[in-house]
């Protein structure tokens, strides 16, 4: 049977009675659109985070345009980010008419590199966008007395870190907002769909409701523009409460996968060879992926595939060197940090219910492979 770096099916299996559960509970509640189960997890979400509101939209990309929007961020703005993340991440920025601008990642746990962002800021920055990528968060003290200082929103892209803590303090909770994706890859997934915004301030609630509702407050009467129509479903919500539950033991999972990586791979690292993930000091990695470098990467993720496993790279072309991204002037060489580690990063299998003999399976294959190099 062919390995990936993700699969559900085993997961699926054990919670079965329970998802299938969720799904009859709104098909017999008589309301399948902003009902009991989506204000039910809005609440239990914003609760786990100790946020005061929590406003689900229908998919990560718009929990980070609709967050710009309600920040105020808008045509013109200069969003500082990074460009070794999802394309959604630009793409959000992108649609609200904002300008994304890139600085460079640290090499050793690939976040955003705080100490470039102060001569990055122009007269023309609105909003600090950083990524907590992989499982782990970015340094955010920094971040947040630059924002201070120039008077700067801050919304955190928390689509790879749910339950991810930085010194103690759980991702999301340092800037004026943050997104999430419950896409079905997740630390907490759906099983479709789905994303959600957190903030502390009562008005930029109240924009996200209005934003993902056609900018209507009540049925049929737009009270403001822009408006859409981006509604967590009924079922996704749902399951997501069910599954919300269990976030502890997801998270438990992901990191005994990536403790027996560690120590299955630990002699291959050195000079020219394997590089496993870093956890920098005070965060707690939660593992959404767990992402190793080799120099000859492409030549090993080639060779594994004779032993039927297919591996994946997040992600292979920053953002900054696509071509539906040219428009904003950047040239190869212009992140070098970032640019260097997409020619060698590559993801190994990763969620909780990994059974141990593809892992062990994995480790075996990936030893061999990089001793023929």
């Amino acid at each position: 049977m062919a390995t990936r770096v993700w699969d559900y099916l085993a997961e699926y299996e054990n919670e079965r009675a329970d998802i299938l559960d969720a799904v009859e509970t709104v098909f017999q509640s008589g309301q399948l659109i902003l009902g009991d189960s989506v204000r039910g997890f809005e609440a239990e979400f914003a609760g786990c985070h100790g946020a005061a509101h929590c406003v689900t939209v229908d998919n990560g990309t718009n929990a980070l345009k609709l967050g710009l929007q309600a920040l105020g961020v808008g045509p013109g703005d200069e969003v500082i980010t990074v460009a070794n993340t999802a394309a959604p991440t630009v793409v959000a920025i992108d649609s609200v008419g904002a300008i994304p601008k890139f600085v460079d990642v640290r090499e050793d746990d690939y976040l955003l590199d705080t100490r470039l962002v102060a001569e990055a800021i122009t007269p023309r920055t609105k909003a600090l966008l950083p990524v907590h990528l992989y499982g782990q968060c970015v340094d955010m003290a920094p971040l947040m007395e630059l924002a201070k200082e120039h008077g700067l929103v801050v919304l955190e892209d928390c689509a790879q870190s749910h339950g991810a803590r930085h010194h103690g303090r759980i991702a999301g909770t340092f800037g004026d907002a943050a997104a999430f994706s419950f896409y079905p890859t997740k630390v907490l997934g759906a099983y479709g769909d789905g994303g959600a915004v957190i903030t502390d301030d009562e008005n930029v609630t109240a924009r996200l409701r209005r934003l993902r509702y056609y900018g209507m407050e009540e049925r049929y009467y737009v009270v403001a523009v822009p408006g859409h129509n981006a509604r967590l479903d009924e079922v996704q919500a749902e399951i997501l409460r069910r599954k919300l539950g269990r976030l502890d033991s997801y998270i438990a999972g992901r990191r005994a996968v990536a403790q027996r990586y560690a120590e299955g791979l630990a002699d291959l690292t050195g000079p020219g060879g394997l590089v496993l993930p870093s956890v920098t000091e005070g965060n707690e990695h939660v593992y959404y992926l767990y992402v190793v470098r080799h120099p000859r990467r492409d030549e090993i993720i080639e060779r594994l595939q004779s032993y039927d496993i297919w591996l994946n790279v997040s992600y292979r072309w920053p953002v900054h060197t696509m071509s539906g991204f040219a428009h904003l002037g950047y040239q190869r060489g212009s992140l070098p940090v970032t640019e260097r580690l997409a020619d060698e990063i590559f993801s190994l299998p990763m969620y909780p219910s990994l059974p141990r003999n593809v892992q062990d399976k994995v480790i075996a294959a990936l030893r061999e492979v990089v001793a023929q190099l």
